[in-house]
């Protein structure tokens, strides 16, 4: 991740996505490009939760920098029910790591993103309600993006009823579901990718 990155303008959006191409459709099956984005506070694993979904690690440590980190994984397919269209997503991830609190520069960011996932930590009842102002302003700039809640650190938590209702009601003011999940154990994490690519074509 360079430093630099933080400054970027449509110009480095445009050749990072460049970067990213997907290979040409598989037979039968619509491979689509799209680009996520991930929100949370700081410390809630948004890189941990990329690093096990596209490399399959954990590492106890990340080195905390103010940028954008992109990488690419393709989704397992989707298909809509009763055996309909089936399609396969290349999602592009942008893992925002501290620019959420730069509202001009997270917006930059932001735009042209289909989903997204909204990271809290279940140690940190807190986070929860932080990403009521994540996803609002991540809405405002994509009004048709999709959302999935996610808490993490599913491997550390109690199972403490009350942050489970702060999810649920968070969950519920923004039309969508959350997942409970762990970047530590892999637990979820891949179930959390699907969930936002069958929200994106608008499967249930």
């Amino acid at each position: 991740m360079r430093s630099d990155d933080a400054g970027g303008g449509a110009d480095s959006r445009k050749r990072a996505e460049k970067k990213f191409l997907p290979p040409a459709d598989r037979a039968g099956m619509g491979l689509v490009k799209k680009k996520i984005c991930l929100l949370g506070a700081f410390a809630v694993g948004k890189t941990s939760l990329t690093e096990r979904f596209v490399y399959g690690r954990f590492e106890e440590k990340y080195l905390t920098t103010v940028g954008v980190k992109i990488s690419q994984k393709m989704v397992p397919p989707v298909q809509a029910p009763g055996g309909g269209r089936t399609v396969q997503h290349a999602f592009l991830i942008w893992d925002l790591a501290g620019l959420e609190k730069f509202d001009h520069v997270a917006d930059n960011y932001f735009r042209g993103a289909a989903g997204a996932l909204a990271v809290a930590d279940l140690t940190r009842p807190e986070t929860i309600e932080e990403l009521k102002r994540f996803g609002t302003r991540f809405r405002s700039v994509n009004p048709e993006a999709k959302l999935v809640l996610i808490g993490n650190k599913l491997d550390l938590f109690d199972a403490d009823r009350g942050t489970l209702a702060r999810l649920e009601r968070l969950a519920r003011e923004h039309a969508t579901g959350f997942i409970l999940t762990s970047a530590k154990s892999g637990a979820r994490v891949e179930e959390a990718f699907l969930e936002l690519s069958r929200k994106i074509e608008g499967f249930p």
